[in-house]
């Protein structure tokens, strides 16, 4: 074959556009001892691919798919997980016959929930502290990396 053809044919053959038989014509130009020096790099890959060609699978393969019992597991696991909320749940109930949270003046539940509110507000105001917190030290390294950026601006324009 003529060498500008070969050529065309690697180059098809490497954008995936050749043909069956134009590869054969490839494989069996780069099985000859007549390869032109400039394409005798290739030589290996067709010889490796022309080796690869008599292989074949010769193992049976299975035609019943196993059996996966694993939808049925996770349906078992869902029921004994809810079955022991329920019992958790019907265990921790109170009695009715207990009075929690009940108060016996009306000051006194004032008071109380006085109590709870306070405590609530300083819960927030120490998670609204650690967002300040947060907030600072996102503000400084931004303000680092857009100088670090800025910088490297003025020195690729220069």
């Amino acid at each position: 074959m003529e060498l500008q053809t070969i050529e065309r044919l690697l180059d098809k053959y490497f954008d995936g556009e050749t043909t069956i038989a134009e590869e054969k014509d490839l494989k069996l130009y780069f099985s000859s001892p007549g390869v032109a020096p400039q394409l005798e790099q290739y030589r290996p890959l067709f010889g490796y691919l022309s080796s690869q060609e008599e292989q074949r699978f010769d193992k049976p393969l299975p035609l019943k798919t196993p059996k996966r019992y694993g939808a049925w597991l996770s349906v078992a696991a869902s029921v004994a997980l809810l079955g022991g909320m329920l019992t958790l749940y019907n265990s921790q109930q109170p009695s009715q016959t207990d009075d929690l949270g009940t108060f016996s003046s009306p000051e006194e539940a004032y008071q109380e929930t006085q109590k709870a509110l306070n405590m609530l507000s300083n819960n927030v105001n120490v998670g609204v502290g650690s967002v300040h917190y947060v907030a600072k030290e996102y503000d400084k390294s931004t303000k680092v990396i857009f100088k670090e950026s800025q910088s490297k601006k003025v020195k690729s324009k220069k």
